[in-house]
């Protein structure tokens, strides 16, 4: 008897990609065909092709979503073209009996050719306003769901459901001890980690560098720096460890990490507050991004779960000065975390897509 095939989709980040990857084991428990539609060279196809062998994944043209002046803004609408082609043919073969779209612009030719092969389409949205991607395939989805409440001012009534964020159930199964094995760490100081999502974020990067030699005097450092990234000079420091990213290992070193400086992309910032990690969020400014990460850091600071820096202002403060406010704050921020947490598991998030299959 032929298995029913599931369609997922989306990539660009991590963060378009990890709820995919909570939800795949969970949809091969109930006996699905996954497939996976992303771009040829995004992170995508990295963590899918290498950490989910049980997938098969299909490679299609698309093209990025910008909001600044370039001129592959003049080719870039011929590529997506060709992406609602390919996936499109991909679709009719597959005969999914749904898709899932998480976002990123390879998304958008995939939302487009299931609405053309008459497929349902369910999205979802994590951060408070809706990205672009998700946006140009509203109207193309069937249903769209949301992490966060306030985001459903931004979308029709009727279309759209808060669900809450959807966290792998891996995050909560990390071990300190092994987590300060994998960063070769003591743990005899507190320890923070540092992370600037997939792509690394150099202004993380140089501010804690900078004062990297002060830090280490009161802290140990797990460094998440993104792919390019690892400062050769830095490797034999003691109390110091750092990786371009972090994916089977993850849920180890935030057992073993105390408190986190993060970017505010909303995957990262509710898997730290699901394990109750006192947080320093520096978002990524409105100049570098269409503001969604200010936008999370903001909502999370007004519910005091969360600290907030803008990098704009990183250059005027003082990285250690910030480390130890955070430790001054840590039981009211786990206080307040224990309070407010909003999760969907996997399996209750897999039943609520699935209720929209044909």
């Amino acid at each position: 008897m032929k298995r029913p095939v599931i369609v997922l989709t989306g990539g660009g980040t991590a963060g378009h990609v990890s709820v995919n990857e909570a939800l795949i084991p969970v949809f091969d428990d109930k006996g699905y065909e996954i497939h996976y539609i992303g771009s040829h060279d995004g992170i995508e196809e990295e963590l899918i092709r290498d950490g989910h062998k049980e997938v098969t994944y299909h490679a299609i043209q698309s093209g990025k979503l910008r909001r600044y002046f370039s001129m592959k803004n003049f080719s870039d609408p011929f590529r997506v073209g060709t992406g609602v082609l390919q996936a499109y043919f991909i679709l009719q073969k597959l005969k999914p009996e749904i898709v899932f779209s998480k976002g990123g612009f390879v998304s958008v030719p995939v939302v487009l050719a299931a609405k053309l092969a008459r497929i349902p389409v369910v999205a979802h949205e994590s951060d408070v306003s809706p990205g672009l991607a998700n946006k140009l395939a509203l109207p193309f989805s069937n249903h769209i769901f949301t992490v966060f409440e306030q985001t459903l001012d931004y979308l029709p009534n009727g279309k759209a459901t808060c669900t809450g964020a959807v966290i792998r159930p891996e995050i909560f199964s990390g071990n300190r001890n092994e987590g300060l094995r994998i960063a070769g760490l003591t743990g005899e100081k507190p320890v923070f980690i540092i992370m600037g999502g997939s792509q690394g974020s150099a202004v993380l990067n140089d501010a804690v560098r900078k004062e990297l030699g002060t830090i280490l005097k009161s802290f140990e450092v797990i460094h998440l720096c993104g792919k390019g990234n690892i400062d050769d000079t830095l490797e034999q420091v003691s109390g110091y460890s750092q990786f371009e990213y972090v994916t089977e290992g993850l849920p180890h070193l935030l057992a073993a990490a105390d408190f986190a400086v993060s970017r505010a992309g909303s995957n990262a910032i509710f898997e730290l507050l699901s394990v109750h990690k006192p947080m320093l969020l520096i978002p990524l400014s409105a100049a570098k991004s269409r503001g969604d990460q200010l936008l999370n850091a903001s909502l999370f600071k007004s519910l005091g779960i969360a600290q907030v820096v803008q990098e704009e202002e990183l250059d005027n403060l003082s990285m250690m000065d910030l480390f130890n406010q955070l430790t001054m704050e840590k039981e009211t921020l786990v206080e307040k975390m224990k309070k407010v947490a909003n999760t969907k598991s996997p399996q209750m998030m897999a039943d609520l897509i699935l209720s929209y299959k044909n």
